[in-house]
């Protein structure tokens, strides 16, 4: 990574991102993180009276987190068990996509002026239609956003200077034990990299991480702040776009 360096002491850096707005999020991860000193993103899809269910998290924004869109309608695969009634991907078009993540994009910023400035792909998945027809809508979002975050390889963390900010690797912490999130976390700091993990309910939903597993992970990234740089997506996805500009490489 000739030419890149994080700031201060830091060797690595790591986001802690939760999808879906779940009740747990709010009454259990948000006071943990509060706790501890850290900022997180959280990725919502504003449906249904978004102006009474966006009203916590207005109030989590202005504390410091951030609060990024995950669609409208959260559209997955048809293959998934319950795709067969849902609005799924294969069915839809690019602008059927782009619709969906702009009516998002309007009602989060309506609530929170400074929402919405990042992306995360449900279930992973960044294509609409199928077979001959299938698209990629990572350059939508790219049009959008400044940067975005999908599913990468365990093990694998983004390289600052050359990963895809609209198609950034994250690990899913789903039913991971601390011991594994701190495994991983010192993998990607050792190599100088930036750590994303995907986290759901918190003892809540099919998704779920135990509250013992998060607090201790917490406790791990508090005792080594002064190397380990914890951030939200936008935060540290707007270091990266400066330092690139300041070496001369695209974004």
């Amino acid at each position: 990574m000739r030419g890149f360096k994080w700031p201060g002491r830091f060797k690595g850096a790591v986001s802690l991102t939760f999808d879906d707005g779940l009740p747990s999020q709010l009454r259990l991860a948000v006071p943990l993180l509060d706790k501890f000193g850290f900022k997180a993103t959280f990725y919502l899809n504003p449906k249904g009276d978004y102006r009474r269910e966006l009203r916590p998290w207005k109030e989590v924004a202005e504390s410091g987190h951030e609060i990024g869109n995950h669609t409208l309608t959260h559209p997955c695969s048809r293959n998934f068990p319950w795709g067969v009634s849902r609005n799924c991907l294969e069915d839809m078009t690019l602008e059927d996509i782009r619709a969906d993540i702009m009516e998002a994009h309007r009602r989060i910023k309506e609530i929170i002026p400074n929402g919405s400035r990042t992306f995360a792909y449900p279930c992973y998945e960044t294509s609409v239609g199928r077979g001959s027809s299938k698209r990629s809508y990572v350059p939508i979002v790219a049009e959008i956003f400044l940067a975005a975050r999908g599913r990468g390889e365990k093990g694998y963390s983004n390289h600052p200077l050359a990963c895809d900010l609209h198609e950034l690797w994250s690990w899913s912490a789903d039913r991971m034990r601390f011991e594994e999130m701190m495994g991983l976390t010192i993998r990607a700091i050792s190599e100088g990299r930036w750590a994303i993990f995907t986290f759901h309910g918190i003892n809540e939903g099919h998704l779920p991480v135990s509250e013992h597993d998060l607090r201790e992970f917490l406790k791990f990234l508090s005792d080594n702040q002064d190397r380990i740089w914890v951030a939200t997506i936008v935060e540290i996805a707007e270091y990266i776009i400066e330092v690139r500009k300041e070496l001369g490489l695209t974004s």
